[in-house]
């Protein structure tokens, strides 16, 4: 939502990778066993997905503007279409002129802005044809001030001492906290989150601040949902790993973006990658994945562009997302190397002209994702194993199996050439995905330029 949520996502993280138990799987021990009971769709799989920015993407900023894209986001490779907030923006205390997606003032209505619910169901079913499947962001933790039930139903809501609304938190002026204690507040909410699956066929739901809301609601309002029909949820959270017990299927991963940043900016190196996955190794029930990114709508607007932040090493951090454990994101422009930091509560169009390169390096990500099942999501992929190499501050490399897949990567993390060699490697004759080449393995005195990266598959 605003800058500030971002900070305390950080802190979040960083108390969340101090606590993790440092795993043993790369030891070639197992880990101990804790799996998630929440349904996957199996059109999960291998999926990528594609955040939607419906007020800048089009000059129209509309539904039917929007569905002019799906062709190219075919032809790209996505599997998700995540689309922000595309219901009523509340007036009362808006922020800037249009005001905050976030800041909802009618949970089962379309923003006049965007189109009618008609256009939204059309948007639902022409991606449905391609085979693509739609998810809606969704707020659940608060409402716009001007939301009906602040007036019907004010006991709904957080209060202070004198019996007033009050934000949730200090610096989200534009909304009005809701109070998870009432009973009757839950089956409404609930309510308006299967409306959407009944009325217009969605295919699951991208949470704000899911950890800001009590597990349970979580767990209770999947299985309403599903009781509708089998939907993928995505939490916009990453301490509560317990969200991922019964409720959703993937969270976002705070952790490594803010590393990969760091790296990019040589504040941090490869150890810290390799630790990091050493240390959530054992974190995730199996079954359930982080969502893996270099950018998204919070990080653009107030963080800054991929370019901003990663410099040099855009392509190298964009292609470690695609290759570890976990969903890769591609956020509205990014795909065509958007390096503009889009406004948030006004209409700032995206630029679409150019950009072919980064579309083919998308498109060749994607389908090295999908073509490959050892890069697949959760237990449809392989572990990642870490090899050991000559730089450990420098070089990070890991295989991942499935079957009989292998991909072996190798990143230089750093703005130095630097020679390559990997000990305990896979062995075999493999192919390097970006230029065909034959290889053999194992890695042996192979020179890295700055930010360079190989990926070879068998």
């Amino acid at each position: 939502m605003q800058k500030f949520k971002i900070l305390s996502f950080f802190l979040a993280s960083i108390l969340l990778i101090s606590a993790c138990q440092t795993s043993t799987k790369n030891d070639q021990q197992e880990a101990p066993e804790y799996t998630s009971n929440t349904p996957i769709p199996e059109w999960s799989k291998d999926a990528v997905i594609y955040e939607v920015n419906v007020r800048q993407y089009t000059e129209e900023g509309t539904f039917n503007a929007f569905a002019e894209h799906l062709p190219r986001l075919k032809e790209l490779g996505v599997d998700i279409l995540w689309l922000m907030p595309v219901y009523p923006i509340g007036e009362k205390n808006r922020k800037g002129t249009l005001g905050s997606y976030y800041s909802i003032k009618d949970y089962k209505s379309i923003n006049p802005e965007f189109g009618t619910m008609e256009d939204f169901k059309s948007l639902v079913e022409k991606a449905h044809e391609m085979d693509m499947h739609l998810i809606l962001d969704w707020v659940a933790n608060h409402t716009a001030w001007d939301h009906p039930w602040t007036q019907t139903n004010p006991e709904w809501y957080l209060q202070n001492e004198e019996g007033e609304i009050i934000a949730p938190v200090e610096d989200w002026t534009d909304v009005a906290g809701l109070d998870y204690s009432n009973d009757e507040m839950r089956k409404a909410m609930t309510d308006a989150l299967t409306f959407w699956v009944k009325e217009a066929n969605i295919d699951g739901y991208r949470c704000d601040v899911a950890g800001m809301v009590p597990v349970d609601f979580w767990e209770n309002a999947r299985n309403a949902i599903d009781s509708v029909k089998p939907v993928w949820m995505l939490a916009e959270d990453e301490a509560e790993i317990e969200l991922l017990e019964n409720a959703f299927n993937a969270n976002y991963g705070w952790s490594f973006h803010h590393i990969m940043n760091k790296v990019s900016q040589q504040e941090q190196n490869a150890t810290d990658v390799a630790e990091y996955f050493q240390k959530t190794d054992t974190l995730y029930p199996s079954g359930t994945w982080p969502m893996q990114f270099t950018t998204n709508h919070d990080e653009n607007s107030w963080n800054g562009t991929v370019y901003e932040r990663m410099g040099e090493a855009v392509k190298t951090m964009a292609a470690l997302t695609f290759t570890v454990e976990g969903m890769p994101l591609i956020y509205s422009g990014q795909e065509i190397g958007l390096n503009k930091r889009l406004e948030f509560f006004e209409k700032d169009q995206i630029d679409w002209t150019g950009g072919e390169d980064m579309t083919e390096f998308y498109q060749s990500l994607i389908q090295l994702k999908t073509n490959n099942p050892a890069l697949w999501n959760g237990n449809f992929g392989g572990d990642l194993k870490i090899l050991k190499t000559n730089n450990k501050e420098s070089l990070f490399s890991f295989s991942r199996q499935k079957g009989e897949n292998t991909v072996i990567a190798l990143f230089n993390l750093s703005d130095e050439s630097v020679s390559a060699f990997v000990e305990n490697g896979p062995e075999g004759n493999f192919t390097e995905y970006m230029t065909g080449d034959a290889t053999t393995m194992p890695i042996s005195g192979l020179l890295l330029q700055p930010w360079d990266y190989k990926i070879f598959v068998k």
